[in-house]
């Protein structure tokens, strides 16, 4: 959904590299570099897999920017996460960016919502990195 929301935008092929979508805890660390050790410490929903899937992604598709989510959308919980608890995050040259959501509403909303944050933390890191 995050790449569908960017590649909306008339022209972006200039600028979008791609975007890798890893949905199973094995394939964050296999095809996004989140580090298996992390994983393993601290799950999938997290704020540091979310830094490392934003980063990893970033290097994997040689982008000067990566975007990440990662959370459980419900309805039920997952590992002990309540759905809604979603981490977005945004990985530039100088600085990764995490934030927390706790959304509230059916698994559509909640993913949308998440799409919504994290295309929004994306303008600001980029704005703040090109001041």
């Amino acid at each position: 959904m995050v790449g569908a929301a960017l590649t909306d935008v008339p022209g972006v092929s200039a600028v979008y590299r791609g975007g890798v979508v890893v949905y199973a805890t094995d394939l964050k660390a296999k095809l996004a570099g989140v580090p298996a050790g992390l994983l393993d410490a601290v799950g999938p929903v997290h704020p540091d897999t979310a830094a490392a899937l934003a980063t990893g992604v970033r290097e994997r598709l040689e982008a000067t920017y990566g975007l990440a989510t990662t959370g459980v959308a419900g309805p039920d919980p997952q590992a002990g996460v309540e759905a809604g608890t979603v981490y977005v995050a945004a990985a530039g040259p100088a600085t990764v960016q995490v934030r927390k959501l706790q959304l509230s509403g059916d698994r559509r909303a909640i993913r949308e919502s998440s799409v919504q944050a994290a295309v929004e933390l994306a303008a600001a890191l980029v704005a703040e990195e090109v001041e």
